[in-house]
């Protein structure tokens, strides 16, 4: 099994590390116009697409979780509808993106309040960008879809096409026909477009059986939902994702309060605290590889019924979690000033990060258990589980922060975050055992 586990965690792990480079790739073109206020304009506007996609990111867990299931069972069509329902409900939210995007840059700009300068090309970049929600949001379906299929390595294919597409159009539109901030939103338009075809092709090609049930469904031949159970299935679609999303707003709720209460300490601070918590970033692209494993294999001997399959994988789940939380540890207890050396060339800064390395050692121990649970509770569905202990463990930051901030200052910062990523692991290896175990 740890071969099984591995064979999926590793495109993962890739995929994780080529998901970025969509945005860091139009970062470094622009930085070579002349004008710092591309790059802002950029940050800005990719910022802006990211918190929309990050927010709907139940997509593709949703469907990942339901799909491995189902691919235990051996139950295509249900496969194929669930399929169906992540690319419906991604199109469609994508579509009410673009009619509303007028409201909803207004919305951005006002919290974020940009300069002038900034705020114009920010605009430009959106209003080309938002037209490939669609794409995006279809693509988190596919891509969770695929996962639960026990496929990796076609996400993994289709980010560094992506990227590919992304590099040399966006090239191509600003240094060969002139455009500036435009011609970077175009590329990414394309890349996104581009791959949401290929990920199609490889349905048809490598999911013949399942391509045509979907196409069904698509043509709305006679019989086809209450054959497929369809209701059923539906409502359990929109009842896990429901959670999921609900669960999310936690996420982000946590994660702008500590930007915000750091931003509130000066700019040297904030600084700090986004220079250590690429640290985390750092981490999370190798657990977020197994946890996306775990979605995979613990669905899949869920669905089939296979409880000692599933508790071996769990098990096996855990061990890779040590190891790796063991030399990410150790990494960074000895090694955090090279990275940051490598991360930043500010002195100031990194000098003002020192007192905080501590912290970033005990990341990976503290937030080992809740992403090796998370791809757990996704792969058997417990949404409801994972929102309640995201929901505990929001409480419990906001509490160790109002108790600690006085007296510790940035140190209390730290703590509250650490303590969020431990309360949400023991959350959730409490809930387990009490259910499931």
């Amino acid at each position: 099994m740890h071969k099984e586990i591995l064979s999926l965690a590793i495109p993962s792990i890739v995929t994780n590390i080529t998901v970025p480079l969509l945005g860091l790739v139009d970062v470094a073109i622009v930085g070579h116009m002349g004008d710092a206020s591309y790059i802002g304009a950029i940050a800005v506007g990719t910022m802006m697409m990211n918190v929309i996609c990050w927010l709907f990111g139940f997509l593709r867990m949703g469907t990942s979780g339901m799909t491995s299931q189902a691919y235990g069972r051996g139950d295509s069509k249900e496969a194929a509808t669930i399929l169906f329902q992540a690319i419906a409900l991604g199109a469609a939210i994508g579509i009410l993106f673009v009619l509303f995007q007028p409201l909803l840059l207004r919305l951005f700009l006002f919290f974020m309040r940009p300069s002038d300068e900034i705020r114009a090309f920010a605009s430009v970049y959106f209003h080309v960008c938002v037209f490939g929600l669609p794409a995006a949001l279809v693509m988190y379906g596919l891509t969770g879809w695929f996962i639960g299929m026990q496929d990796t390595r076609t996400p993994m294919t289709v980010s560094i096409f992506q990227n590919i597409v992304n590099i040399m159009t966006s090239l191509l539109l600003v240094y060969v026909f002139g455009m500036k901030v435009e011609g970077v939103a175009l590329g990414t338009l394309t890349a996104q477009y581009s791959g949401l075809l290929l990920a199609l092709y490889i349905l048809r090609r490598k999911y013949a059986s399942h391509y045509q049930l979907l196409f069904s469904q698509f043509t709305l031949k006679p019989g086809v939902y209450s054959s497929f159970s369809y209701k059923h299935t539906l409502n359990r679609f929109f009842r896990v994702n429901r959670d999921i999303f609900l669960r999310t707003l936690f996420l982000v709720a946590v994660n702008a309060a500590f930007t915000s209460v750091g931003s509130r300490q000066g700019d040297v601070i904030l600084a700090v605290n986004t220079l250590l918590f690429q640290f985390f970033t750092l981490y999370s692209y190798i657990m977020d590889g197994f946890a996306y494993a775990g979605e995979a294999i613990c669905g899949k001997y869920y669905g089939a019924g296979n409880a000692p399959s599933f508790h071996g994988c769990i098990r096996r789940l855990f061990a890779w979690g040590v190891i790796m939380t063991v030399v990410y540890t150790a990494a960074y207890y000895f090694g955090a000033n090279d990275i940051l050396h490598v991360l930043s060339n500010e002195q100031t800064v990194i000098e003002a990060s020192e007192p905080y390395l501590l912290w970033v050692a005990l990341i990976p121990v503290a937030g080992m258990g809740a992403f090796i649970w998370d791809g757990v509770f996704i792969g058997i569905t417990d949404s409801r589980g994972m929102l309640l202990s995201c929901f505990v463990a929001a409480i419990v930051f906001a509490i160790m922060l109002s108790l600690f901030f006085t007296t510790m200052g940035n140190h209390a910062l730290w703590l509250a975050l650490l303590s969020y990523l431990l309360a949400r692991g023991v959350m959730q290896t409490i809930l387990f055992w009490r259910s499931k175990g």
